[in-house]
């Protein structure tokens, strides 16, 4: 009886033992494989001007690029211009309805947000909003386009059914980027306080501000709504991850310089930065609460916002060429290089 107990105890052991590495061996392989990320190709789009953020429209396998007066729209299959929405002044960010049919473009420039026919690729409405508008998102549940204007402090709410201002709702300070959780909770990143903002797309008031210590100067803003997760990523090459339910962060993975765009993959358990230095960070979520960083991708100096497409795990970049940088003035402390003429270019990574 004794020898028949000590052979069952050791065979549940090596069971236990067998499973913990089974497990472990399972963890390795997934990150493996999510680790594999390169630029598999490089679009030169050319044209003037400088640009913003960028928006993929899944479902019709498209990427708009805010590029000044106008957004550029890019076939993702054969990456080549399709054609352009023209005629404004200032854009920054691009958002699309639920149906598929029209999209939301904030024009800093023009105080205003544009409605553009996504068949036509004309707009079809100009609706006024606060002083330079520029994070732009969708609410679902409302049907609500949220426009988040820097200057002004605060966020214009769109009612979607009338194209109409129904609310504005005054915030601590500058608005950066915005996410929504799909469910009727809207958060912005606060760049200039270091704060994360909620607000409540029902009610349209802000029902909890946290700060985002050790970050500084948060802008990109990704979500993960499963988890409830929230990615801001920041200067000091920090990325600031958050409970969307309490404020708290509960991790800070070193990401590179210079970030302004985030992303997260839910398929593969991925965040995501774009950093000006030249490099994308992607970040490997263990846990809810444990991170790691799985890999450092070189791109190309300036590429700093980003957007990825959730089908394919693909993550495009924007950039170009640069001159020297000019000797800073009293007027210009801090002067930006040149961009040097039809060098303007879509880098795509993939997994």
């Amino acid at each position: 009886m004794k020898f028949a107990r000590i052979s069952r105890l050791l065979g549940r052991s090596f069971a236990v033992l067998a499973a913990v590495v089974s497990l472990q061996g399972n963890c390795m392989l997934a990150a493996a494989q999510a680790g594999t990320y390169h630029v598999e190709q490089t679009w030169k789009l050319g044209g003037d001007g400088g640009w913003d953020y960028l928006k993929v429209d899944e479902a019709a396998h498209l990427l708009y690029i805010t590029r000044g007066a106008r957004v550029m729209v890019v076939d993702l299959q054969s990456g080549k211009v399709l054609g352009e929405i023209t005629g404004l002044q200032g854009t920054h960010g691009v958002a699309f309805d639920s149906a598929g049919k029209l999209g939301y473009i904030s024009d800093g420039g023009a105080g205003m947000v544009r409605v553009f026919d996504r068949a036509t690729r004309q707009v079809v409405n100009s609706v006024p909003v606060g002083k330079n508008p520029d994070a732009i998102l969708y609410e679902p549940t409302k049907k609500y386009v949220f426009a988040f204007n820097g200057r002004s402090n605060d966020a214009s709410v769109i009612d979607t059914s009338s194209n109409q201002v129904i609310a504005t709702i005054p915030l601590s300070g500058k608005p950066e980027f915005a996410q929504t959780d799909g469910k009727g909770t809207v958060f912005v990143n606060i760049e200039d306080k270091n704060d994360l903002v909620r607000i409540d797309a029902a009610t349209l008031k802000v029902t909890a501000t946290w700060p985002l210590a050790p970050c500084e100067s948060p802008s990109g803003l990704a979500i993960d709504p499963a988890k409830r997760r929230l990615f801001s990523v920041c200067d000091g090459k920090k990325m600031a991850i958050t409970d969307a339910d309490s404020g708290k962060v509960v991790a800070t993975p070193e990401i590179g310089d210079g970030p302004d765009a985030a992303g997260f993959d839910s398929q593969r358990a991925l965040a995501f930065s774009s950093n000006g230095e030249g490099t994308l960070t992607i970040v490997h979520q263990d846990s809810a609460d444990s991170y790691s960083v799985l890999q450092t991708v070189p791109t190309k100096r300036g590429a700093r916002t980003m957007a990825l497409d959730p089908s394919t795990g693909k993550v495009y970049l924007v950039t170009a060429d640069f001159g020297p940088k000019p000797t800073p003035t009293a007027d210009n402390p801090r002067p930006r290089p040149a961009i040097l003429p039809g060098t303007f270019s879509v880098i795509v990574v993939s997994p």
